[in-house]
């Protein structure tokens, strides 16, 4: 098979820089969808190599329209399915195939801030696909931030705090509706999330996790989790800040939760405002905005980026899919 069609272009950047995120685009167009699967399927193994070192790659001007051919073409990548169904997300999603699903059916309006997905939870993806279906009219990109670079920058700027979250961990604390609730970005009901039909269900799946829980007027559940690492360190040796504190403590608010009290260390200790504060700037100091065009397919990789999502006006669609 001729693959010549498929030769890609990359941002320039200074000798010796890491490309973030790297951009593949065909310097011809691709005629059909077939074509691009082939190329991905020859090039998997570089991609998925160019991946550790670069943390997202982001596909563009591939032929891939609409959920079904997304669904093709990240299926050649023959990563697990990490299904949506049986893990802890707080995010309201819909599924358009068994793999591919709405990344979030938040209001417009609500900010979603940088985090790991489900690193609130004891278990968690390691790659993560999005593709747009529909960019938006204005915002709605995606942020994007190495966690390993902002370890490095955290470690000079709040060490103490760094050396707590390695010694004591973290735990979250999230407030859940018996069904969904769609103005809320955290809005997954507890019935659904746990795959529970009454209390008695909830509580046992709860127990077998590990977290700590308490019941509130109106069937609303309120989960503590046992206490996470919040500072990781990855097959390679690379230590990074996997966690979901920023996004916890500047987005974890609803009718229900409070965001600056959905986290502590592991030992139930409170976690200083200040050092928040400054672990969020830091962040955005170092975050780029992926700004979707349609058509869009993006590879994260889930234990060395944290992502978010912006507000934006007009109709955008973005689809996503989880892999083990």
């Amino acid at each position: 098979m001729d693959f010549s069609f498929a030769e890609i272009t990359e941002p320039d950047g200074p000798a010796g820089e890491t490309r973030f995120p790297l951009i593949y685009a065909p310097r011809v167009t691709v005629p059909r969808l077939y074509a691009a699967v082939d190329w991905l399927k020859a090039s998997r193994q570089l991609l998925l190599d160019r991946l550790e070192r670069h943390g997202v790659i982001v596909f563009r001007g591939f032929p891939i329209a609409g959920d079904e051919d997304f669904d093709a073409a990240l299926g050649v990548f023959k990563l697990e399915n990490f299904p949506y169904e049986g893990s802890l997300s707080n995010a309201v999603r819909r599924h358009r195939t068994k793999r591919v699903f709405t990344a979030n059916e938040a209001p417009p309006d609500v900010e979603i801030y940088l985090h790991h997905e489900l690193a609130q939870t004891p278990v968690y993806p390691t790659r993560l696909f999005f593709y747009c279906e529909a960019a938006p009219e204005a915002g709605g990109a995606t942020p994007i931030c190495r966690s390993d670079w902002l370890l490095a920058c955290l470690r000079d700027r709040l060490p103490e705090f760094v050396a707590r979250c390695e010694r004591l961990g973290v735990r979250y604390i999230n407030f859940m509706p018996a069904d969904e609730d769609m103005e809320s970005g955290q809005g997954r009901g507890w019935r659904a999330l746990l795959g529970a039909g009454n209390r008695v269900e909830a509580e046992a799946r709860l127990k077998s996790l590990g977290y700590g829980w308490s019941w509130f007027d109106g069937g609303v559940l309120r989960a503590c989790s046992p206490a996470l690492p919040a500072v990781r360190t990855l097959p390679g040796g690379k230590s990074v800040f996997f966690n979901q504190l920023i996004a916890a403590w500047r987005g974890w608010s609803d009718s229900r939760n409070e965001a600056k009290r959905s986290i502590s260390f592991g030992d139930h200790s409170e976690i200083p405002d200040e050092d928040m504060r400054i672990v969020a700037e830091t962040a955005e100091e170092i975050t780029v905005d992926l700004c979707w065009q349609s058509g869009d397919m993006a590879l994260v990789d889930n234990m060395q980026v944290m992502h978010g999502r912006r507000p934006y006006s007009g109709r955008r669609l973005v689809l996503a899919s989880l892999a083990a």
